[in-house]
């Protein structure tokens, strides 16, 4: 949602919002690095730790990643 200080959305709504604003905002370009964004949001959900939240993280991208071998340590 472009904040860094609360990045959570709130319902499918909040994330198309995010989506769309974003589709205005960000200008795509190389290197694609995943695992730093896995890491941290794996991070941030690591954090509620008593069941009450659930995180998703939906990544989407172009096909090309630049950082594969990282990328997939940090989904594992």
């Amino acid at each position: 949602n472009n904040n860094v200080e609360n990045p959570s959305c709130a319902g499918i709504e909040g994330v198309l919002e995010s989506y769309l604003q974003s589709l205005r905002t960000v200008q795509l370009y190389g290197p694609t690095n995943f695992a730093p964004v896995i890491n941290q949001v794996a991070g941030i959900a690591a954090q509620v730790t008593d069941g009450s939240q659930y995180h998703v993280l939906l990544i989407i991208t172009d096909g090309v990643i630049s950082d594969m071998l990282q990328t997939k340590e940090a989904i594992v």
